[in-house]
């Protein structure tokens, strides 16, 4: 265990789509990411706490009762939104309301807050030079190192990701969701094993995944404890 929560800790997800003034079709846009949230929801049911859906405009938000799933959930969404960027803000603390578990609407405290200051922070960061870049970001309450240690591995794995092609990507997202293998991922695809092998290689892809299950480790920790 690297960390204790003397409360219960709830992880609240508060997504974004970049730049969707500039979108166009937006409302089409805005019903696939629906889409993409309900097979979130039916997918990961027994760690939600309060279903994911689309909150004000192109912002969404869900509630986990579990850190195991989170990098799964985002490297769904993005997967499934591409080539639609978006942005990610994690708070880990308690709710101090009654939750709802078809909506996340109404419900309150500390996780929320330290979500909606992630979210804030990303969007004025994006804005300066000097400042790391990133989409993810997480605020853990009672545990600020962890989390500028979690947010600088997601910086890191942000610079990975903008510098693969759409043919590296779509070839790491099949090998992530699929059996894990080149040659799985090669059959899925109708490709040679061999293009698979020179894709991960060129995208740093070993490096990307060793950070990820780093950050799935610690991650999956956050969970409601025996004695809580």
């Amino acid at each position: 265990m690297l960390f204790f929560f003397d409360y219960k800790p709830f992880i609240a997800i508060i997504g974004d789509i970049k730049s969707s003034k500039e979108i166009e079709n937006r409302s089409s846009v805005q019903k696939h990411l629906q889409k993409v949230l309900d097979a979130i929801n039916n997918t990961y049911q027994a760690e939600i706490a309060s279903n994911f859906m689309i909150t004000l405009g192109d912002e969404f938000q869900g509630l986990l009762k579990s850190g195991a799933p989170v990098t799964h959930i985002i490297e769904t969404i993005e997967r499934e939104m591409s080539p639609i960027t978006l942005r990610f803000a994690l708070g880990v603390g308690d709710i101090t309301t009654d939750i709802q578990s078809a909506m996340p609407l109404g419900a309150d405290g500390p996780a929320y807050y330290l979500a909606r200051d992630a979210i804030s922070h990303l969007k004025s960061t994006e804005k300066k030079k000097m400042e790391p870049k990133n989409n993810i970001e997480i605020r853990i309450k009672q545990h600020e190192e962890l989390s500028a240690l979690l947010n600088a591995i997601f910086s890191l794995l942000f610079v990975i990701k903008e510098s693969w092609t759409a043919r590296q990507a779509e070839i790491i997202h099949t090998y992530l969701q699929g059996d894990g293998t080149q040659a799985g991922t090669a059959k899925a695809l109708g490709i040679h094993q061999p293009n698979v092998q020179q894709a991960l290689a060129a995208a740093d892809f070993y490096a990307y995944r060793d950070a990820l299950k780093t950050i799935d480790n610690i991650l999956s920790e956050i969970k409601e404890a025996d004695d809580v």
